[in-house]
C-alpha cells in the first residue's frame, strides 16, 4: 500500500507541474496585440503522440506497482511461501534488456543529427536485443519448471511466471512499434517524424529497462 501511494504522489506532482506550465488560468481575450496576431501561451508544445505514451507508461507503472505491493503483501501474509531459486538466466537477461535500452539510444541520438544509417543499425541493435531478451526469459522459465516450480507450485512460483508474462508482453508491443519505426526508416520516411517515433521507442524502452531491474530486485528480495 505504501508503494501504490507513493508512485500516485509521484505522478500527481508530475502532473501538477506539467499542468502549471500550460498557463490554464490564462485569459487570451486580455492579452495586448495587434490585431490578427496570436500571442505565444508559454505552453509547452506536446506532440500527442507522446502525451498518449506518458499517459500509457503511467497506467502501466500503476499496474506494476500493484504487483509489487501485492508480491510484498502475499510474501508476509502466511508460510505457505517458498523463496523461488533465481534462474541464472535473469541476470544474462537483463544485461539484453540493457543493450536493448541502449541500441535505442544510439539510434535516437542518430535521428538528432539526420543519420539515416545510424538510425537503422540502433533499431537494429535494440530489437534484436529485445527478441533475445524474450527467449531468455523463456529459458529462465524452464529453469525454474526444472527446479520444480510449476505456475501453481507456490505462491512465489505463480507470481514468478505472472510478472515476467506481463513484462514480456508488455515489450512484445514495444518491439511491433519498433519494427514498425524501421520499416519507415527503410521506406526513406520524412526524418522530422523519424525522430519522433525512434524518441518514443527509446522512451518506452528506457521504462521498461527500469521497470525490469526493480521487478527484478523484487524477485532477487523473495
Amino acid at each position: 500500500m505504501t508503494a501504490i501511494i507513493l508512485y500516485v504522489a509521484v505522478i500527481g506532482s508530475i502532473a501538477a507541474w506539467w499542468l502549471s506550465r500550460q498557463r490554464l488560468m490564462a485569459k487570451p481575450w486580455l492579452e495586448i496585440g495587434a490585431a490578427g496576431e496570436t500571442p505565444g501561451t508559454g505552453a509547452s508544445e506536446i506532440p500527442p503522440a507522446k502525451l498518449g505514451l506518458w499517459v500509457f507508461l503511467a497506467v502501466v507503472g500503476a499496474l506494476l506497482t500493484l504487483f509489487v505491493s501485492a508480491y510484498l503483501m502475499r510474501m508476509h501474509m502466511s508460510h505457505d511461501w517458498r523463496s523461488l531459486p533465481t534462474p541464472p538466466m535473469l541476470w544474462f537477461n537483463t544485461v539484453l534488456l540493457l543493450l536493448s535500452s541502449l541500441g535505442l539510444h544510439r539510434a535516437q541520438i542518430a535521428a538528432r543529427i539526420g543519420w539515416r544509417h545510424g538510425i537503422e543499425i540502433g533499431l537494429i541493435a535494440g530489437g534484436l536485443s529485445a527478441l533475445a531478451f524474450l527467449a531468455g526469459q523463456y529459458l529462465a522459465w524452464q529453469q525454474v519448471m526444472e527446479e520444480g516450480f510449476g505456475v501453481a507450485t507456490n505462491p512465489s512460483s505463480s507470481f514468478f511466471y505472472l510478472i515476467t508474462a506481463v513484462h514480456g508482453l508488455h515489450l512484445a508491443g514495444g518491439l511491433l512499434a519498433l519494427g514498425k519505426t524501421a520499416y519507415r526508416t527503410a521506406r526513406g520516411a520524412d526524418l522530422a517524424q523519424l525522430r519522433l517515433g525512434v524518441e518514443l521507442c527509446a522512451t518506452y524502452l528506457h521504462f521498461l529497462l527500469v521497470a525490469w531491474i526493480a521487478l527484478f530486485g523484487l524477485l532477487l528480495h523473495g
